[in-house]
């Protein structure tokens, strides 16, 4: 009793020791965590036409969604959200008239189709609170037949049976940080729990005897940190779940099935700098991929176990590649010389068709069928591109800069003609540059087809991405540079980017005015660059971003908090390194227009992560403005709100940066 006791005082000291500003400020998540009242004083208002119409014309250059085509290859279903929210849409046949099948306000995406063709499974959202429900839909359209949709549950699609009649999915409808796996009868209705407990689970793979075609045994994953997982083995006779790779290692791996019995491919860094696959077989591992200094950045195998497709993470490039299943030799692929990025899609449950994407920077993706028995490559779908000439689109050049340390962080940067200072365009002052950081954090921001940038391109800045410690394709090392307290070492990355632009970047002695934007991570990076290292930047806006590790950590959605904890640190071991990454802690500091934009429904970043920032800075009398869309989460999914929400920031950085 006498060491409960004195544990508690202990713990309570470090609360009431801790500055006001660190402490807890609000508890809860979604619309619901607020009162009305301050919904409605922050919600959005329009902006003029000469605000929105440059915006609304470039985001009407999309691309539909990469597509599933059925068994035959005969149709195809995308997503597609050219109506203001994303549906599903239906081809049928290369470049036909595109026929909608799903509507509504409540975004919609396809997440399989059954073997026999004749079944879509769809995924279907509300308001961005990230808790979809499952449906079925006849492919040749119709009303959507539920499923599983809960408030509150994550409801998400794992495998569909060869039979067309057996699915499973995973959802967290009995605790909210676990999911379970659930097998469901398409026909009588019913679900069985095959597996669960503690923890998120989902099945990686499934093998199918390929003579009787009876699912045999079940990959298992379940995640133990934001990339770290372990893997497990259900026998389906047996009823028995072995494990089976990752258990105590804190390891990243993603596996799948090999082409033989007991043979599995593993893509994981745990032999080297980058993600490498592997062979698997008698606790054996064995190199199939070739070792190169960049990372495997994905794989799959088609469920006939005849390919193995993996994508190579190039610097920020994605360049495809294949080889055979069995003997694991190279097989050839369409070329597309100029493209910066190449991936796959779906194959077929035949393994006969392949979705193909195509990216370059000049044009919104193209989306292609592969044909492996005819080698014939057909384009399907069509981008748009109404009143928008995407030829004169700026492309991104990847330049560096030094960090403090003497790290070189890379950066995509996007210029227009009339930004270039060169003794052919000899400029008279340098443009305000935008420093745009990517989410994640383990996102990566990567070169293509890049609306957004263009947006502020052609407002007249010059568009900057870096790719600092922490972030996907440089290796485990850069990768885990900022877990937990070792981010206090590589934070300043986001300051250096300022330091260097301000000095070298200068025109005829005159320093540009530097703006910084990001989104969730990048959110928050913004935030730290207007805060702990204010003065960097002349102006920032901060979109769904964190404000305040700690109650970050303690309200966000419960089956995210673990995946995170092993990100940002444990709210307890890790208290005051939490303290000392968090904005509000150097709120004091902050004397740059700040613009915050937060969606009531996000299920990551609370919305008391924007409000709390926000009370303190109007206390403070900082020049500052808060935008709440009632009806968005993680950032707006309408067509609407999605302009709206450029606007504000265009708006924005033109008024501080340009005037």
């Amino acid at each position: 009793m006498k060491k409960s006791f004195l544990v508690s005082c202990i713990l309570l000291l470090n609360v009431l020791s801790a500055p006001f500003s660190a402490q807890a400020q609000y508890s809860g998540l979604g619309k619901d965590s607020l009162d009305p009242a301050t919904i409605k004083r922050y919600a959005p208002t329009a902006l003029p036409a000469n605000v929105t119409r440059p915006i609304e014309a470039i985001l009407d250059v999309r691309s539909p969604g990469l597509g599933m085509v059925t068994p035959d290859g005969k149709q195809m279903f995308f997503t597609w959200s050219i109506t203001g929210t994303v549906q599903v849409w239906r081809l049928d046949g290369a470049q036909r008239f595109p026929i909608q099948v799903t509507g509504g306000q409540d975004a919609t995406t396809i997440a399989g189709i059954t073997p026999d063709g004749k079944y879509l499974l769809l995924s279907r959202d509300r308001q961005g609170e990230e808790n979809p429900g499952l449906y079925l839909q006849s492919t040749n359209g119709g009303a959507l037949e539920l499923i599983q949709h809960q408030a509150g549950v994550r409801t998400l699609l794992q495998y569909v049976g060869n039979d067309s009649r057996t699915i499973y999915f995973s959802a967290n409808d009995i605790k909210p940080d676990s999911s379970v796996i659930y097998r469901y009868d398409l026909q009588t209705k019913k679900k069985v729990q095959i597996s669960g407990g503690e923890g998120i689970w989902w099945i990686a793979d499934v093998y199918v005897n390929p003579q009787t075609g009876d699912r045999e045994k079940f990959l298992f994953a379940k995640a133990t940190g934001s990339q770290s997982r372990e893997y497990y083995e259900y026998d389906v006779k047996t009823r028995q779940t072995t494990p089976l790779i990752g258990q105590n290692e804190e390891q990243e791996y993603s596996i799948k099935y090999g082409a033989y019995k007991g043979e599995y491919l593993v893509l994981t860094p745990k032999f080297g700098e980058f993600r490498r696959l592997y062979r698997y077989q008698n606790q054996q591992f064995t190199p199939i991929t070739p070792e190169i200094k960049a990372d495997i950045a994905s794989f799959n195998i088609d469920d006939q176990r005849q390919r193995i497709l993996y994508t190579i993470n190039d610097g920020g490039y994605n360049r495809l590649q294949a080889i055979a299943a069995t003997t694991f030799e190279a097989i050839s692929l369409p070329q597309f010389p100029n493209a910066d990025h190449v991936y796959a899609g779906q194959t077929t449950r035949n393994g006969r068709f392949t979705t193909l994407g195509v990216e370059t920077a000049k044009a919104p993706r193209l989306s292609y069928i592969y044909d492996w028995q005819t080698n014939r490559l057909t384009q399907w779908l069509l981008p748009s591109t109404p009143e928008i000439d995407t030829s004169k689109f700026a492309v991104a050049k990847l330049e560096s800069y030094p960090a403090r340390d003497g790290a070189t962080i890379p950066m995509f940067v996007y210029r227009s003609p009339q930004c270039e200072n060169s003794p052919q365009n000899p400029l008279k002052k340098p443009c305000p540059i935008i420093v745009h950081f990517h989410g994640g954090p383990e996102g990566q921001s990567i070169p293509g087809f890049n609306r957004y940038a263009q947006i502020f391109v052609n407002a007249g800045f010059v568009f900057v991405e870096p790719n600092v410690r922490g972030s996907e394709g440089y290796g485990k090392a850069w990768l885990n540079a900022d877990n937990g307290s070792d981010r206090l070492k590589v934070i300043t990355d986001i300051e250096d980017a300022s330091i260097y632009l301000r000095k070298n970047w200068q025109v005829n002695g005159i320093t540009p005015k530097i703006g910084i934007l990001g989104g969730s991570y990048g959110g928050y990076a913004a935030l730290m660059g207007m805060s702990k290292f204010a003065g960097s930047y002349d102006a920032g806006v901060s979109i769904v971003g964190i404000s305040n590790l700690i109650t970050f950590l303690n309200n966000t959605a419960p089956y995210r908090r673990i995946l995170r904890i092993s990100k940002y640190g444990d709210p307890v071991k890790d208290r005051q390194a939490l303290i000392d990454l968090s904005p509000v802690t150097y709120s004091d500091r902050i004397k740059s227009p700040l613009l915050i934009i937060q969606g009531a429904n996000d299920p990551r970043v609370p919305v008391g992560e924007a409000v709390q920032i926000q009370k303190i800075l109007e206390q403070k009398k900082i020049p500052s403005q808060l935008v709440i869309f009632p009806d968005e989460g993680h950032g707006s999914s309408k067509r609407s709100n999605q302009v709206l929400e450029i606007g504000y920031t265009l708006d924005f950085f033109k008024k501080h940066l340009q005037n």
